[in-house]
């Protein structure tokens, strides 16, 4: 079986960066076309979403700023992976999640 990771990364507004990726179980073979198609669509302008709002970890740095830094997060992509799922929940879970999201 083939997890799906989700890449993404939070860059501050000196624009240092910290990646981070959550690896999801995917026990039906979700094609991933069909997830990054999903993820797309809720996307702020195509690119940023909020990580709290997905239940995914926020990467924000130590020095995070609320008055100047941004609170999005960057997509970078998904892939296949064979690493274990760390998520706690399956990607179906996750798609459901992000249907609810309003996306802008």
């Amino acid at each position: 079986m083939r997890n799906i990771k989700f890449n993404y990364l939070y860059r501050d507004s000196a624009n240092y960066k910290k990646y981070g990726a959550v690896i999801f179980a995917n026990p039906d073979n979700i094609e991933l076309s069909e997830r990054e198609t999903l993820i797309r669509s809720k996307l702020i302008d195509g690119q940023w979403f909020y990580a709290d709002e997905w239940g995914l970890p926020e990467l924000f740095g130590g020095t995070f700023d609320y008055r100047i830094d941004p609170t999005w997060h960057e997509f970078e992509g998904v892939e296949y992976s064979n690493e274990l799922a760390i998520q706690f929940i399956a990607i179906e879970k996750f798609k459901a999640l992000l249907e609810k999201s309003n996306g802008i």
